[in-house]
């Protein structure tokens, strides 16, 4: 059931959920773990069909797994709770916010979903090439994620300076993309299946925050504006220096962005 999510929990404080990308598990966030459990309860989970979170039965969508993650708050007296997401993740906070009642102030970094013409075939066949190279290069993974000239070669198009991410971050993804019984069905649902719908203006009420990397070449910048279209309540975060996650590549710029969102710290608008 989806109220049985696997989790860590860290920290103490106000909670603060952490959603995790296509592919990813909660170690995604190690590069910022201990940085926000400093100042809150963070829990972080593993979504359904990743990490140590068996699979949804039917369906894997936004959708199945926006109902899931309410339910798992829900049954853990959640409901409410900010929350941070990446990727995929950001955009199921996204949805979550749309909905209202779920979350507190939420946190999206670099969502999905906002690509146009052949931006989406781009997103779909670039992710489909990476994670078959990811899952042919398992027996050499470590020797591949242990040194600079092998993570610059592997995480060009996620990161923009690859060859400084972790070593022990980067095998945990890699192991976990390639471990995923659900990857393969989301990322059609996210590139071919339903259109994200948006938040009218005032909708939204409590603080949301987008951040971009402007080096994302996962979720091209142009698509920040059409986020902020869709979510006019939203105020928009640049990361100069950082490509499709912040947390890795600007992880004390990325923590402090969330720690001020998420404690009413307002983020100006860029």
């Amino acid at each position: 059931m989806a109220s049985n999510m696997n989790y860590v929990r860290r920290g103490a404080g106000k909670p603060l959920l952490l959603i995790h990308g296509l592919g990813g598990s909660w170690r995604e966030w190690g590069t910022i773990l201990d940085d926000l459990a400093a100042e809150r309860e963070v829990i972080a989970v593993d979504l359904p069909g990743f990490g140590a979170t068996p699979p949804l039965p039917g369906e894997v969508s936004i959708r199945t797994l926006s109902d899931a993650v309410t339910e798992f708050l829900a049954a853990n007296e959640l409901t409410g709770i900010d929350a941070v997401g990446s990727s995929m993740g950001a955009r199921l906070v996204l949805e979550l916010a749309r909905r209202g009642g779920v979350l507190g102030a939420v946190v999206s970094l670099d969502p999905g979903g906002f690509w146009r013409g052949w931006e989406r075939h781009a997103f779909y066949a670039s992710v489909y090439a990476s994670v078959r190279l990811v899952r042919l290069l398992q027996p050499v993974m470590p020797f591949i994620t242990g040194n600079a000239v092998g993570r610059t070669l592997l995480f060009p198009q996620f990161s923009a300076h690859p060859w400084k991410l972790s070593p022990e971050v980067t095998l945990e993804e890699m192991r976990s993309f390639a471990a995923s019984p659900s990857f393969d069905e989301l990322l059609h649902q996210l590139a071919y299946g339903e259109a994200q719908q948006g938040a009218p203006l005032n909708s939204v009420q409590h603080p949301l925050v987008i951040g971009w990397g402007r080096r994302d070449r996962v979720c091209f910048p142009s698509q920040a504006y059409r986020a902020l279209k869709l979510f006019p309540d939203a105020r928009l975060h640049w990361f100069e220096h950082s490509g499709h996650f912040p947390q890795w590549d600007v992880p004390r710029e990325a923590a402090r962005l969330i720690l001020d969102s998420t404690n009413g710290i307002e983020a100006p608008k860029q």
